[in-house]
């Protein structure tokens, strides 16, 4: 593309996004003066930036994660920016909530999964506030591989003065376990290169930042906008009717609230130097469930009695877990980061709100059971 066209581009764009940018702030959420990105800073005045996908099974993450922040860590993060995907819908959860339940989070919202290569690192510090703006402490839980936007921002964060870590929201779904392998995966397990989230770490680590990277399973939350790991049981259940899986449903699942995962990422600042030296680092709970007794924790949860199963040998269909035994224990998180483990059991978060919540999401269903 010739360059004169790039900045007609990058020119349109960032006029459109300021504009954009001003109506979403109005109507969702009240906005804070930023003083929360200034390489003025000191190590007991820091500044964090919260990169935030539009949804999926990260969506809640910021949310929770900026939660944790305030609430944990108000003696040494005093500003906190979430930087959010603008095609995410502000009328669901956990958007709508920014408002409400973060205050003095400031929120900006930017077109970060376009896709467009004529964003670059210059264009993307203007959208951050210009080049005085910078932060101590990133937490991207949007970037998918290491091109346009993306790129752009680990670009930007390769010119601050003052970042200290390089917090990045993997996934352990890279990892290539032997088919024999038993126990859980460690992050020294083999990985498949040609993901998009192992180029991404390999591209932060080119960049030479302090790149701190947490390899997640499978999240559930009260304020997620994806569900299909456990509705897949409830929508079988409640028709009485057998849930295929694969094999005996002997195989273990690791399912961690989403609250559990933001405490995991936030405990990198009790021990910063230990986490930039381990870099990788599992996430998730260590109380480990089978596809069976999944089935049977949302039976009990809506009151069925007797729940069935229907194996379908070495078929996955549509069942949202593997076929095999895959799994992470966060052993690495305890003994580097002092964490202290998972707080919520999915058994009590299956009757204390998620039950509910899938009726409310599906009010068909009621009918069906009776």
């Amino acid at each position: 593309m010739k360059l004169w066209l790039i900045l007609v581009l990058q020119a349109t764009l960032a006029a459109a996004f300021t504009t954009n940018r001003s109506n979403n702030i109005g109507k969702h959420h009240h906005q804070q003066p930023s003083a929360s990105a200034s390489s003025s800073s000191s190590s007991l005045d820091a500044s964090a930036l919260i990169i935030q996908n539009k949804g999926g099974g990260h969506g809640e993450l910021g949310y929770q994660l900026a939660k944790v922040l305030q609430e944990n860590y108000k003696d040494k993060i005093t500003n906190i920016t979430i930087l959010q995907d603008e095609d995410c819908d502000m009328e669901k959860e956990p958007f709508k909530s920014y408002g409400t339940d973060l205050e003095g989070v400031e929120v900006n919202y930017l077109p970060i999964s376009m896709g467009s290569d004529f964003i670059d690192m210059h264009f993307m510090q203007n959208m951050l506030g210009g080049k005085r703006f910078s932060f101590e402490y990133v937490f991207d839980n949007a970037s998918k591989k290491p091109v346009a936007e993306y790129k752009a921002l680990v670009d930007c964060a390769a010119e601050w003065d003052n970042l200290k870590m390089y917090c990045y929201v993997s996934s352990a779904g890279m990892y290539t376990p032997d088919a024999d392998a038993d126990g859980p995966m460690s992050e020294t397990t083999a990985v498949k290169e040609s993901s998009g989230q192992y180029q991404f770490e390999q591209y932060v680590l080119e960049k030479k930042l302090p790149l701190v990277s947490f390899r997640p399973q499978y999240i559930y939350g009260e304020k997620a906008n994806k569900f299909d790991y456990l509705d897949y049981y409830f929508e079988y259940i409640l028709k009485d009717a057998p849930v295929p899986m694969p094999g005996d449903g002997s195989q273990m699942v690791s399912l961690t609230n989403s609250k559990d995962v933001a405490s995991l990422l936030a405990s990198v600042l009790d021990k910063e130097e230990e986490a930039v030296a381990q870099r990788y680092f599992n996430c998730g709970t260590d109380r480990l469930v089978s596809y069976k007794e999944v089935a049977e924790l949302c039976a009990k949860a809506a009151s069925v009695s007797n729940v069935q199963i229907e194996s379908t040998g070495d078929e996955k269909g549509d069942f949202p877990f593997r076929a095999t035994n895959f799994y992470v224990a966060p052993d690495m998180a305890r003994e580097k980061l002092g964490w202290e483990g998972a707080k919520n059991k999915l058994e009590d978060d299956l009757v204390s709100w998620y039950y509910k919540g899938y009726k409310e999401r599906k009010p068909f269903i009621d009918a069906v059971v009776e």
